[in-house]
């Protein structure tokens, strides 16, 4: 599949002149590294990206414009390849990783994860060059009304790399599976790793319905990275697996906003930030260039503290979880 993919991208950005001049234009975006609390960010300044930050994802604009996802509405020069009978892997014409693809449902079905989080995963390990992204109908989705995945290749995102470090400790393990939580505050991050897909899922499982959603909301709020990679560090292993060599490592952001105040703010206060999985995992994307000029780790740090839970609901929301583990977890 990852062989596929590279001859798809290819073809496109040859014939396809928008994914053309975009994937060229990508190869000198200005970046800039930030530490916040400790912790490397990125922030790259990307035109293009206004598309997706800049969105109106309100119940009326969405009703208003047609879905740009939906097979009819494509771009007759996309192409794609298809995965299990009802996603099609496209190119992002919009990227930010030099490999970017969007993996949408064939059928115009709304943004959920849960229905479809086993997909995610055997994406992952399909594309086992990329890591893929989930961003829920209010955490970045600039198509919240119909249902997609995102990919861009390993590599990229700080938290790859950076996570190990970063743990603060176990939650509880779940057969071949184990929950840890990070110490990367304000950011709150949850980790599943699992040499078992039908355990990450049974776990993420357990999450999702332990999660809070907000009045009138369909699901809990959150952002998903997901990567399957071969031998993990043996001290991160579950435990009851050390023989192992391949897992799948998910990183679960649950949310407490869509945008912070600063999107929305007027004057020097403005900086068009609309935070979603590229966002979480190190990578701070700006479209604006005077808000990549003056960004800094502490707006960072204040736009993560926003969007993400409390230091105080994510302790409490870890041992909800940690409670409903023990009650689930399987013989």
């Amino acid at each position: 599949m990852n062989q596929a993919i590279r001859r798809l991208l290819t073809e496109q950005t040859t014939s396809w002149e928008t994914a053309r001049n975009n994937y060229a234009a990508l190869a000198g975006v200005q970046v800039k590294e930030l530490n916040v609390n400790g912790i490397p960010y990125k922030v790259q300044f990307n035109p293009a990206r206004i598309v997706s930050s800049g969105a109106k994802v309100d119940a009326k604009s969405i009703r208003e414009r047609k879905c740009f996802l939906c097979p009819a509405h494509l771009p007759p020069e996309q192409k794609g390849i298809p995965f299990k009978g009802h996603y099609h892997i496209l190119v992002n014409p919009f990227p930010i990783f030099p490999r970017h693809l969007t993996i949408p449902e064939l059928a115009h079905v709304p943004q959920l994860i849960a229905p479809r989080f086993a997909d995610m995963l055997e994406l992952a390990q399909a594309l086992s060059d990329f890591i893929i992204f989930y961003n829920g109908p209010k955490c970045g989705a600039s198509a919240p009304d119909h249902a997609h995945f995102q990919a861009g290749n390993k590599g990229l995102l700080p938290i790859e790399k950076e996570w190990r470090g970063q743990v603060a400790g176990k939650i509880a393990d779940y057969g071949k599976a184990a929950l840890w939580y990070l110490n990367d505050a304000p950011r709150t991050t949850l980790v599943i790793q699992s040499a078992s897909a039908a355990d990450a899922t049974a776990l993420f499982d357990i999450i999702y319905r332990t999660l809070d959603v907000k009045p009138g909301e369909d699901e809990p709020m959150m952002n998903v990275l997901a990567l399957y990679e071969t031998q993990p560090a043996p001290s991160l292993r579950p435990g009851n697996e050390p023989e192992a060599e391949a897992f799948w490592t998910i990183f679960l952001f649950p949310r407490e906003k869509h945008r912070p105040a600063c999107y929305t703010a007027e004057g020097d206060a403005n900086l068009l930030s609309s935070p979603a999985s590229v966002d979480l995992g190190g990578v701070f994307i700006t479209p604006v260039e005077k808000d990549f000029r003056k960004i800094t780790a502490e707006d960072v740090a204040r736009i993560l503290g926003e969007v993400c839970l409390s230091a105080d609901d994510f302790q409490r929301i870890r041992q909800r979880i940690k409670e409903q583990i023990l009650n689930n977890t399987p013989l």
